[in-house]
C-alpha cells in the first residue's frame, strides 16, 4: 500500500521507509531538508542508506506547514496510512526557538490531521516523545500516567499533538496512534542528540559534557527496535487515540553507555561534569507492556547497538 512518511529523510523516517519497502509497501516521503542539523546527512540517507531502492519510493521536498503542498501530495498519492515523524526535535533548542517549535510541531501536525481526515486515511501514526512524562517520580513510565507538567517547550508541543490527535479521533473518526519514543540511537542518527555527540567526541578525542554530573539513566533504544515497533503499531487494530511507549527493556546508566562507546572506539573519554540543563530530566524508564502485548520486543542490547553505531560512524566520516 501507499504509506506516507513525513520526515522521510530523517533518522527514524528513512529507516521506517526502508523496512516498508522490504515488505513490499510504497513509502511516500515528505521532507523539507531544513538546516537544524547538516542537511547533507539527510540527503545521504536518501542517496546512500536507501541506495538500491530507487523506484520503490517517491520523495517530495516540502514543508508540512504548507497546506497547498500537502494537498498536492495527498491528491496525487492517496496514502492509505500515515507515519507522521516530521517535527522540530531537541529539548534545549526548543527553549531558544519556542515559536518555531509551536509552528512546526503543532500547526504542522494539525495540517497533517486535516489532510488525513479530508482524504480518508485509515490510520494516522505519529511521533510523540518520552519527554511528555517530565520529571515523573513513578517509574517505569506508563501510558496511563498523568503528563500534565512537561518541562520543555518541545515536550509541551508533543503533548499538544496527542491532544489534537485525540480530538480528530473523537470528532472525525480518524484512527490515530501516538508513539512515545525513548532515547533512540544507532547508525545514521541525528548529530544533535547526546548519544551521537558522545560517539563523535570520543572517537575524535574531544571532551564530552556530562550534565547533572553524569548521573542520568535512560531506556536507550536501538533504531531497528524503534522501526519494528513503529510498523507493529501501524499494522495493529488499536482503539483510536492510543499512545504507546517504544523503549528498550533495560534501565541503563549514562556511564554504562559511555563505557561501551569507549570500548568500541578504543579511546577513553575526557569528561566535563556540568550541572543539570533546563528542560532535561534525570531518568526515563519505559513500561513497554502495551507494545509487548502486540508481539513486539526490543532485541538489540546496548553493547551490540553501540558497536554498530561506532562502525557506521567511522565508515561514514572516513575515519580509521
Amino acid at each position: 500500500m501507499n504509506i506516507l512518511v513525513t520526515g522521510g529523510a530523517g533518522f527514524i523516517g528513512s529507516a521506517v521507509a526502508k523496512a516498508l519497502m522490504d515488505r513490499g509497501d510504497t513509502p511516500i516521503l515528505i521532507d523539507n531538508f531544513n538546516d537544524y542539523y547538516d542537511p547533507q546527512l539527510k540527503r545521504d540517507r536518501i542517496s546512500m542508506f536507501l541506495a538500491g531502492y530507487e523506484g520503490k519510493f517517491r520523495l517530495y521536498e516540502g514543508d508540512i506547514r504548507d497546506k497547498a503542498f500537502l494537498d498536492t501530495v495527498f491528491e496525487k498519492e492517496q496514502p492509505e496510512k500515515i507515519v507522521h515523524l516530521a517535527a522540530m526535535a531537541g529539548v534545549r533548542y526548543s527553549l531558544e526557538r519556542p515559536e518555531l517549535y509551536a509552528d512546526v510541531n503543532v500547526m504542522g501536525t494539525l495540517n497533517m490531521l486535516e489532510c488525513a481526515r479530508k482524504y480518508g486515511t485509515k490510520h494516522f501514526v505519529y511521533a510523540s516523545s518520552s519527554s511528555v512524562y517530565g520529571e515523573n517520580d513513578k517509574v517505569p513510565f506508563s501510558e496511563s500516567d498523568p503528563v500534565e507538567h512537561p518541562v520543555s517547550v518541545y515536550a509541551a508541543t508533543k503533548k499538544a499533538t496527542e491532544l489534537l490527535a485525540d480530538v480528530y479521533g473523537h470528532v472525525h473518526g480518524l484512527k490515530t496512534t501516538g508513539l512515545r519514543f525513548f532515547t533512540v540511537y544507532g547508525p545514521w542518527g541525528r548529530p544533535d542528540m547526546g548519544v551521537f555527540t558522545f560517539v563523535r567526541n570520543i572517537i575524535e578525542g574531544k571532551p564530552i559534557d556530562l550534565y547533572n554530573g553524569g548521573d542520568m539513566r535512560r531506556n536507550f533504544t536501538y533504531i531497528d527496535d524503534i522501526v519494528s515497533g513503529t510498523i507493529t503499531t501501524l499494522d495493529a487494530d488499536l482503539p483510536s487515540g492510543s499512545v504507546m511507549n517504544i523503549g528498550g527493556d533495560r534501565d541503563e546508566s549514562l556511564s554504562d553507555y559511555i563505557a561501551s562507546v569507549e570500548k568500541h572506539a578504543g579511546k577513553t573519554a575526557e569528561k566535563r561534569m556540568l550541572p543539570m540543563q533546563p528542560g532535561d530530566v534525570t531518568r526515563t524508564v519505559a513500561d513497554i507492556s502495551k507494545l509487548r502485548a502486540l508481539g513486539w520486543a526490543p532485541t538489540t542490547r546496548i553493547d551490540d547497538g553501540i558497536a554498530k553505531f561506532v562502525s557506521w560512524y567511522r565508515e561514514y566520516y572516513h575515519l580509521t
